[in-house]
C-alpha cells in the first residue's frame, strides 16, 4: 500500500458571532500544509474557508493531526460574486451633507458657511442681472466625510496635496458588511470571509453607523478597527480603508494603532461614509478626492462610488 505524505487536520469548534447566534461543528476535518496547524491559524482557515461574516470569536477543540490524502485540488475557483441587476451602473453618492453650524466630529467646531458676497450685494457690479454668489467657509479638515493621508500621524509623510491622485481616485472597491454588530471592535475575523478580494482594492467597512449621522449618538460607542484588524488588512494588500462610523480608531484610545498601521503603510484612510448598503458588495470603482491643500494631513472630500455596468 502505498504510504501517504498528505496531512489533515480534524476538530471540534465553537464560533458565536458579533452579532448574535453560534455554529458549532465536531470532527470537522480541512486539508492542511505540513504536519501541524496552531489553533489561532486553524481558527483564521476555518472562518474563511466557510465564508463567515460577523465572527466575534472561535474556540478550537479536539485537534488532532491525521495522515490522509487531501480531498481538494491544489487551487480552489474562487466564486464569482454577482452584481444584482438594480445595481449595475449608477454613481452612488457616500458623503453626506455637511451644513451650517452642525457638529461633525466631537470636540472640534462645527463648520460656518457665509457668504463674503451675495447675489443680491453683487448686484450693480456687473451687467443688468447677472449677480454671483461668492461663499467663505471656516471648517475642521476632519469635517464630513475626510480622508487622511499618512501626514495626518506621520510629520515626515505625504500629506494631501502631496499623496498621489491614483491612490485615492477610481479604485476597485469590496464592501464588508458588518451591520447588526453587537460589540464595537472588530477583529480580523470579522474580515476574513472576503479577505480574497481584498489585494489591490479600496475596502469599504459597513456597520450601519451612518444611519445616526446628523444626531448626538453619532458621536459615541461607534464601531472601530483593533490594532489586529487594522494589520490584518495591510497584510492582505488593501490600498486603502473605508468606513462608515465616525473614526476608524476607539476614540477612547490615545494610541490610535488603526491610523499608525494604515497610515505607515501609506494606506489612506476614509471616515463618516454613509449609504454603503446602496453598493454591491463588488464591481463598483471608489473614489474620495480632496482639496490639493498643501500642508494637510486630512481633507473633506466628495466620496462616490461608480458601479460597473
Amino acid at each position: 500500500m502505498e504510504k501517504t505524505m498528505d496531512f489533515r487536520v480534524a476538530f471540534d469548534f465553537e464560533i458565536e458571532f458579533s452579532n448574535g447566534g453560534g455554529l458549532k461543528g465536531w470532527d470537522f476535518r480541512l486539508d492542511i500544509e505540513g504536519d501541524s496547524i496552531s489553533d489561532a491559524e486553524l481558527s483564521d482557515y476555518i472562518v474563511q474557508d466557510l465564508r463567515l461574516l460577523m465572527v466575534g470569536s472561535v474556540k478550537i477543540l479536539n485537534k488532532r493531526i491525521l495522515q490522509e490524502r487531501h480531498k481538494r485540488a491544489a487551487a480552489a475557483v474562487k466564486p464569482v460574486l454577482r452584481v444584482p441587476e438594480s445595481k449595475k451602473s449608477g454613481i452612488i453618492d457616500l458623503s453626506p451633507v455637511v451644513r451650517d453650524g452642525q457638529a461633525t466630529y466631537p470636540g472640534l467646531p462645527a463648520p460656518s458657511f457665509k457668504d463674503f458676497l451675495s447675489h443680491e450685494d453683487s448686484r450693480g457690479r456687473y451687467v443688468d442681472g447677472v449677480t454671483f454668489q461668492i461663499g467663505r467657509i471656516e471648517m475642521m479638515a476632519n469635517s464630513g466625510t475626510s480622508l487622511d493621508a499618512p501626514y495626518h500621524r506621520f510629520p515626515d509623510a505625504d500629506d494631501v496635496a502631496s499623496f498621489p491622485l491614483s491612490r485615492v481616485v477610481d479604485l476597485d472597491g469590496v464592501v464588508v458588511r458588518l451591520n447588526g454588530m453587537r460589540s464595537r471592535p472588530i477583529e480580523p475575523q470579522a474580515l476574513m470571509a472576503v479577505s480574497s478580494q481584498f489585494a489591490g482594492r479600496a475596502v469599504l467597512i459597513e456597520t450601519g453607523f451612518s444611519s445616526r449621522w446628523g444626531t448626538p449618538s453619532y458621536f459615541v460607542n461607534h464601531p472601530f478597527l483593533t490594532a489586529g484588524a487594522a494589520t490584518y488588512l495591510r497584510d492582505q494588500g488593501v490600498v486603502l480603508v473605508g468606513i462608515d462610523s465616525l473614526n476608524v480608531d476607539d476614540t477612547d484610545d490615545p494610541s490610535r494603532p488603526a491610523h499608525s498601521i494604515l497610515l505607515a503603510a501609506n494606506i489612506p484612510v476614509v471616515e463618516s461614509l454613509v449609504d454603503l448598503q446602496k453598493l454591491p458588495s463588488s464591481g463598483f470603482r471608489f473614489s474620495a478626492a480632496p482639496v490639493r491643500a498643501e500642508g494637510m494631513g486630512a481633507f473633506p472630500v466628495r466620496a462616490w462610488a461608480r458601479i460597473s455596468g
